[in-house]
C-alpha cells in the first residue's frame, strides 16, 4: 500500500484518487478551495481517503499527484516534496493559462517548468494524455489481454520504475517516453493525446495496447 498525495483533485486527480483506493493505496486530497469542498468526495471514496490541505497532502504523501492548470504551478509546495516522486498530469493550454515564452518556443516544456519549481522532487510526466472517463473505465489488471498503456516521462531512472510499480496496481501499462524534455510527444495535439484511446463521446473509450502507444509517439512532430 502506498499513500498517495494529491494536488488538485479535479477529473483526473479524482479519478486518479479513485482507482488508488480500489487498488488498495491511502488518498490524500486536496484542492485550492480547502479540505471542506472535498469532504463528500472522501466519503464517497471511503476508509483510505482523507482531505486536507495541499501542504498537508505533499507532506503526507509517498507519491504526489499534482493535477492543476499550468498557471498554478507555482503554487505547489516545494520543501515537503524534496526527495519524493511527483507525478504532473498539467498541460499547457495558452489561452486558460497565459503565455510562457519558453514553452512557446519550444525551449523547454511544462514538466521541466515543474521540475524547475520543485528542485527536489523527482518529477514524472503521467496521465496528462487520457480523457479521465476513458482513464476510469480502461482500467484493467495485469495480465489483461486488453489491457491499455499510458505514456510516462522522467529524468530520474528510480522514479520513472516505481511510478511504472503504481501505474501497473491502479491498472495500466507504461511506456516510457524518455526525459522530462522528451515530454513534448504526450502533449496536447500530438498523436498520442486523447484518439488512441476512443472519442470523448463515448464514455468507455476503447484499449490502447503497448504497440498503439508506441506508433502514435513515433508520429509526434514539432
Amino acid at each position: 500500500m502506498t499513500i498517495v498525495g494529491f494536488i488538485g483533485s479535479g477529473h483526473i486527480g479524482s479519478t486518479v484518487a479513485r482507482l488508488s483506493v480500489g487498488a488498495g493505496h491511502q488518498v490524500v486530497l486536496s484542492n485550492s478551495r480547502g479540505p471542506a469542498t472535498l469532504a463528500g468526495l472522501a466519503t464517497e471514496l471511503g476508509p483510505l481517503a482523507r482531505a486536507a490541505t495541499a501542504e498537508e497532502a505533499a507532506a503526507a504523501g509517498e507519491i504526489v499527484v499534482v493535477s492543476i492548470p499550468l498557471r498554478a504551478y507555482r503554487s505547489v509546495p516545494p520543501e515537503p516534496l524534496v526527495g519524493k516522486v511527483v507525478l504532473d498530469t498539467c498541460n499547457y493550454f495558452p489561452e486558460r493559462d497565459g503565455h510562457f515564452a519558453a514553452l512557446d518556443d519550444g525551449l523547454e516544456t511544462s514538466s521541466e517548468l515543474l521540475q524547475s519549481h520543485l528542485a527536489g522532487a523527482q518529477v514524472v510526466k503521467a496521465f496528462n494524455n487520457i480523457f479521465y472517463k476513458h482513464l476510469l473505465s480502461l482500467s484493467r489488471p495485469s495480465g489483461a489481454a486488453d489491457r491499455s498503456f499510458l505514456p510516462i516521462s522522467g529524468d530520474d531512472p528510480a522514479a520513472k520504475a516505481w511510478t511504472s510499480e503504481y501505474l501497473d496496481s491502479i491498472g495500466y501499462g507504461v511506456v516510457d517516453v524518455g526525459s522530462l524534455a522528451d515530454s513534448w510527444r504526450q502533449q496536447p495535439g500530438t498523436p498520442v493525446a486523447v484518439s488512441p484511446y476512443g472519442s470523448v463521446n463515448d464514455e468507455f473509450g476503447t484499449p490502447a495496447d503497448e504497440a498503439t502507444i508506441r506508433e502514435a509517439l513515433s508520429r509526434a512532430e514539432r
